[in-house]
């Protein structure tokens, strides 16, 4: 087929659309909605995903997370993994003092049950006549803030000499400040923590929280942080340690390999057992929420086939009509020389271009929606969205269009141009 044939055809398609508005229309619907949908979908995805990636790796990208289980996404912990014993200040001071790889160390202790997530009991904390329920009170080492994840506007961190000595002096999170001190400066101001007298020292700079709510313990910017040995003495009964690890640079796998020796060593684990605590990196934890939303892509994707399914039918169903309808015209063409490939070509062009202008079309419907989501979630449509949307939409033509091509290749010339 030549070039000038081929831009006949295309021109041929077109023309089969202005003449049958309507139903070309409803042809192309469903791959319109197919498209959009899958536009929208990943730019919701690839938000999220760059979203949370950016919020974890504000914590550290060489930071190691140790529990009594794995953390991160790990939203249904079994029986035995609750029932484990936890990881102790000792154990953290270990992976501290024993692992070459690591360069420092903060513990995390709390009265508020992590695992209970926004319905965890919160430690009331009040300054003058103004009280905070959904505050999180944690007690930390300086290293915390010597890690450089964190950052203080105002006022400064706890010192060592402040934790040895278990001083009541705190950091807080810039939404505390906000509800407790609104329009002052709360460094140097008093709040009550269970009924006992905290300076505050420092606030923090307001993080970008994404992954966790207003009301989830695990939002910094509602945190108060103490000195981690007057949190003990305040909490004796609290065992429960989260801590953080920092590895040197490009020592991530030596670290992990010698947290996981000091701590199997620690807890008695036998050499045939698997670990009884959970060791996880920044990265770890970002490719388990890409794991998750990946698998919700997929569905969703599933779902929206349908409506590519449904257009891909219709786009048959309409080129088996063309066919009939132009029986004739076919006839005419093979009289004059046209051979069976250029009758196939004819008719998968024309599909393919209903296809493609209702691909074109849900693309740019889905980058206008995702536009709109943007106001109030974080997305961005990814370079590959829009090529495999108007790639796909394509090759729907041509899939669906390969049998009504096929069926006018084979018609008899002398049988078409007696057709009336």
């Amino acid at each position: 087929m030549t070039r000038h044939d081929f831009r006949e055809n295309i021109w041929m398609a077109f023309d089969t659309l202005l003449q049958h508005k309507l139903r070309s229309f409803l042809t192309i619907l469903g791959v319109v909605i197919g498209t959009t949908t899958v536009i929208v979908i990943a730019a919701f995805v690839s938000g999220i995903d760059a979203q949370v990636a950016k919020e974890i790796e504000s914590f550290g990208t060489n930071s190691i997370y140790i529990f009594k289980f794995n953390p991160g996404f790990n939203f249904n912990p079994t029986a035995e993994e609750r029932q484990r014993k936890p990881i102790s200040y000792e154990d953290a001071m270990a992976i501290r003092d024993e692992c070459p790889s690591v360069v420092d160390v903060a513990p995390f202790m709390s009265p508020v049950d992590f695992m209970q997530g926004p319905m965890a009991e919160r430690v009331k904390i009040r300054y003058q006549d103004t009280e905070m329920v959904n505050a999180t009170v944690q007690g930390t080492l300086p290293s915390y803030f010597r890690m450089g994840n964190t950052e203080v506007t105002e006022g400064r961190f706890f010192t060592d000499g402040e934790n040895l000595t278990r001083a009541d002096v705190c950091v807080i999170g810039r939404d505390v400040a906000n509800t407790l001190f609104p329009a002052v400066n709360a460094v140097g101001k008093d709040i009550m923590i269970n009924g006992r007298m905290y300076s505050v020292v420092g606030v923090l700079k307001k993080r970008d929280m994404f992954i966790s709510p207003d009301e989830d313990p695990g939002n910094e910017n509602k945190a108060v942080y103490i000195p981690y040995e007057t949190i003990r003495k305040i909490f004796p009964n609290v065992k429960e340690n989260f801590v953080m690890a920092q590895f040197a640079p490009g020592k991530q796998e030596q670290a992990l390999d010698e947290i996981r020796q000091a701590l199997r060593k620690r807890r008695k684990v036998a050499y045939n057992q698997p670990d009884n605590f959970g060791v996880q990196t920044s990265e770890g934890i970002i490719q388990q929420f890409k794991a998750i939303t990946g698998g919700v892509f997929l569905l969703m994707v599933a779902i929206s086939s349908v409506g590519l399914l449904i257009g891909g039918i219709g786009v048959m169903n309409i080129m088996l009509v063309s066919v009939t309808e132009r029986t004739k015209e076919i006839g005419v063409r093979k009289a004059i020389g046209a051979r069976r490939r250029d009758i196939i070509l004819q008719f998968l062009v024309e599909a393919a271009t209903l296809t493609g202008l209702g691909g074109i079309v849900g693309i740019f419907i889905g980058w206008g929606l995702a536009a709109l989501i943007k106001l109030v979630m974080p997305t961005f449509v990814p370079l590959w969205a829009p090529l495999v949307g108007f790639g796909v939409s394509v090759g729907l033509g041509v899939g669906f269009g390969l049998w009504p091509a096929w069926k006018a290749a084979r018609l008899d010339p002398i049988e078409a141009l007696r057709y009336e």
